[in-house]
């Protein structure tokens, strides 16, 4: 008798553990969204937490969570309660007028005004040749930022997005819906992507529950959830082997925000010509819907620049960190951005070299296991990269990252996320010397990050612990 229990004691524990992971992610999802109920409530109500500590609180809850999903096993439950939690945490902020940005009014303006039959690049909108529409929509106009001088600055596909959803209806909360429906798209391309790396379903908690994405996404309606969207499809497609579908959300993705481009070289396979034509087709195919306004199609890009101080450099941190430097006081925006161009034309060569080493995917193997995804590794490097050069001021700008975080997984990519997360709703963040002691937090947390991962990989003893890597694949759920 004493034997068969000692028989029966593995596979207990293999049934016992994953209710107990489903127990930790009940209390941390419940946690989670509270706070994100708080986040809202906060801006009217204010409490002895205020909004850096709900932040602080959330990302404390945010990485116990991720803790749990990436070395504690779990079952096909699971799945199902990350999901409900994840639309939990995002319904309130969802259903609450925007107060962290206003630039979802913008998106809502230009629906209404392509509804209109006029081009959204064409006038700024305090135009009087649009006057007409203010009335019906006052409260749209009245929030709208920059209206007096900027023409919209957003590219044909995200214009496409205003004008489906101001089809449905010209309101915020219906431009916050399809904002949400995207997320929905990330989660299902990220689910299959995961099934596809033969890694479990539970590891697509680091994208849903993610509190960055709660407060930018279902809070302010960013169309970086459309990003999200097109770029966890053109990975989907990527792992598939589906060049013309890769290049089709690529594009989208770049005609919705121009950063994404940059995953062109660790998307790409070597001999392929589809995906690049379907990439050029489709942003050719963008500019020329709206062409009939000539070069006014890139609408308030390059007034954007100049207000955000990319000309100058007073955005770029590491500059200002270069000219902080004894000797270095009168290093150039001009040199800086010459850098910034070595840098990636180093990491486009390096990306497009080691993203090709793992072969084609045989289209008879599409059922397959993809072992050696390198051009995801490619991509995360690529985007996180130039996004510290960049050093964006708004934390929606670096959402886009937070997929390349749930399918690859890294101490300094989480540290970054988080950091900006945190930082950014403390008193650090205003421009001038605080703005500046806050990136120096940061940035030099990232580098603690890399240094520890770097040192954990190596590390003889960390052999030891290999059991917590692989434990999280007992009865992983699969996605179809």
């Amino acid at each position: 008798m004493i034997q068969r229990a000692d028989e029966l004691m593995p596979g207990l524990l293999q049934t016992v553990r994953p209710w107990i992971s489903n127990l930790l992610l009940c209390i941390l999802g419940v946690g989670l969204t509270y706070l994100s109920g708080r986040f809202v409530s906060e801006h009217t109500h204010y409490t002895a937490l205020g909004i850096s500590g709900i932040a602080a609180w959330s990302v404390a809850l945010y990485i116990l969570a991720v803790i749990v999903a990436l070395t504690q096993p779990t079952n096909r439950w699971s799945y199902g309660i990350i999901l409900v939690f994840a639309f939990a945490s995002r319904l309130q902020p969802i259903l609450t007028e925007p107060f962290s940005s206003t630039d979802i009014y913008r998106y809502v303006w230009d629906g209404i005004v392509q509804h209109a039959h006029i081009n959204p690049y064409r006038y700024v909108p305090a135009d009087l040749a649009l006057k007409f529409l203010r009335a019906p929509h006052q409260h749209i106009y009245d929030n709208i930022n920059r209206k007096d001088y900027a023409r919209t600055i957003y590219p044909p596909v995200a214009q496409m997005v205003y004008f489906l959803a101001s089809w449905i209806s010209p309101t915020v909360l219906t431009m916050k819906t399809v904002m949400a429906g995207f997320e929905c798209v990330a989660v299902a391309a990220i689910s299959l992507t995961l099934q596809r790396l033969g890694r479990p379903g539970a590891q697509v908690l680091l994208y849903a529950w993610c509190p960055l994405l709660v407060w930018e996404i279902s809070g302010a309606g960013h169309i970086d959830a459309a990003v999200i969207g097109f770029v966890s499809l053109a990975i989907l497609f990527r792992v598939r082997g589906s060049p013309v579908l890769t290049g089709l959300f690529l594009g989208l993705a770049v005609m919705t925000k121009f950063y994404p481009l940059v995953l062109f070289p660790a998307l790409y396979r070597r001999g392929d010509w589809k995906m690049p034509a379907t990439l050029a087709t489709v942003v050719a195919t963008g500019y020329a819907i709206y062409s009939s306004v000539g070069m006014q199609v890139f609408g308030f890009l390059g007034g954007y620049t100049e207000e955000e101080g990319m000309t100058t450099g007073s955005r770029y941190f590491l500059l200002q960190w270069a000219q902080s430097l004894r000797g270095l006081q009168s290093f150039s925006p001009n040199v800086y951005i010459a850098f910034c161009g070595l840098v990636f034309l180093a990491i486009t060569i390096w990306a497009w070299i080691y993203a090709t080493k793992e072969g084609a995917i045989p289209k008879m193997q599409s059922l397959a296991v993809v072992t050696k995804p390198n051009f995801l590794k490619a991509g995360a490097i690529s985007a996180f990269a130039l996004m510290l050069l960049f050093s964006p001021h708004y934390p929606w700008y670096i959402v886009w990252l937070v997929p390349f975080f749930a399918l690859a997984p890294s101490l300094p990519l989480i540290t970054y996320l988080m950091a900006f997360f945190y930082l950014f709703t403390t008193s650090l963040a205003i421009p001038g010397p605080g703005l500046f002691l806050l990136n120096k937090i940061m940035y030099g947390g990232i580098l603690c990050a890399g240094l520890l991962q770097f040192a954990v990989q190596r590390w003889p003893v960390y052999r030891r612990f290999s059991f917590l890597r692989s434990s999280a694949s007992i009865e992983s759920p699969r996605v179809d």
